[in-house]
């Protein structure tokens, strides 16, 4: 009967891009406090924590922030000490430049009879632009694993993970909550939100991550205002706390400044029993994706198949765009239906093979 429960639990979430959330375990009712972030008291003795995913004097559309009212507070820890980063690098600007088109076959996902390897010792670096410290660029890597986080989360402080699930579904706990993810879906943990990765066997997948910059929906122009992703298909997690002490010692790896580093705490870090805020995870259907196609003649550019994007200070520009090409009918007359030959004078693509 427990698993029934948790299972149905998994399936809820708060449908919206970008909105004002907020949630509360339902094993502790009124432990979001009214009318205020931070009383003297908290409900039930929580500790009031923010997380801030951008400056405090942002303007209020570009404001983001959560309030969590957590058990513990995240920073009872000990301190970070360096961890092996294996084949996670930010070393790109030391490679050779090759103009070439590149392309290679997917990354073969270790057997766990051989090697048990998680999502943080899975993660491959494949290519990028920029760095973390400057906070303008991206990353681009691979996960293979075979084997769930126990005891281990991960949180990074250099930019937004989007992530690609390519094989195998993946169960991903945040300080928000749950979210089941599965191929043909997505989902981004932005800059600084803990999370713990589960699988249910060989899993690979990709990740974009960004750095300075938030995800966005792209400007919809003269398409108007609908199509495209539209706000209310992307998924936020409901609130669910554990109220767990680990004598071994809970690991918390940080990623900063292209590192990754190491604490340990006695205490799981998913504690936060009620939150409410515009800065969350959350996840998106891409079978939920408005198609716009042609219905003339030529070729529309593929700008019109963006999901989200991460804009640059530069007008018109992007640090990167997260592009689809679901199926679609695409009438046109007097052209060719693949995608047209074209070069880029300053972008470059990222095309899973």
């Amino acid at each position: 009967m427990t698993n029934i429960c948790l299972s149905v639990f998994l399936l809820q979430y708060m449908s919206g891009f970008g909105n004002e959330f907020s949630s509360e375990d339902p094993r502790c009712p009124g432990s979001l406090p009214e009318g205020q972030n931070n009383p003297q008291v908290c409900p039930y003795g929580l500790y009031a924590e923010q997380l801030s995913g951008s400056a405090f004097t942002c303007p209020r559309p570009a404001n983001k922030r959560s309030w969590l009212y957590r058990i513990i507070p995240s920073v009872k820890h000990k301190p970070f000490t360096p961890e092996p980063c294996g084949n996670l690098t930010e070393n790109w600007n030391e490679v050779e430049p090759d103009p070439n088109q590149l392309r290679w076959l997917p990354f073969t996902i270790p057997k766990s009879t051989e090697k048990k390897v998680d999502f943080v010792a899975g993660l491959h670096t494949i290519c990028g632009a920029g760095d973390a410290k400057s906070r303008n660029g991206i990353g681009i890597h691979i996960y293979t694993c075979n084997t769930s986080m126990v005891d281990r989360c991960f949180n990074n402080s250099d930019g937004d993970f989007l992530i690609v699930p390519q094989q195998g579904k993946i169960l991903i706990t945040t300080e928000f909550g749950k979210m089941m993810v599965e191929p043909n879906e997505i989902c981004v943990i932005q800059q600084g939100m803990r999370f713990s990765v589960d699988v249910f066997g060989e899993t690979r997948g990709y990740i974009l991550e960004v750095y300075g910059a938030h995800f966005e929906l792209p400007d919809l122009g003269p398409i108007g205002a609908n199509g495209l992703a539209n706000p209310r298909d992307f998924l936020c997690p409901v609130a669910w706390y554990e109220d767990r002490q680990v004598a071994t010692g809970y690991t918390v790896i940080n990623k900063y400044q292209g590192k990754l580093f190491a604490c340990q705490q006695d205490f799981s870090p998913f504690n936060v029993v009620a939150w409410h805020g515009n800065y969350t995870p959350y996840k998106y259907n891409l079978k939920t994706f408005m198609v716009i196609n042609c219905v003339a003649f030529d070729h529309a550019d593929p700008s019109i198949f963006t999901v989200l994007t991460a804009k640059s200070t530069r007008p018109g520009v992007a640090i990167a765009d997260f592009v689809i090409f679901p199926p679609r009918w695409g009438v046109a007359d007097h052209t060719f239906r693949p995608p047209y030959y074209h070069r880029k004078s300053q972008y470059a693509f990222f095309s899973p093979p």
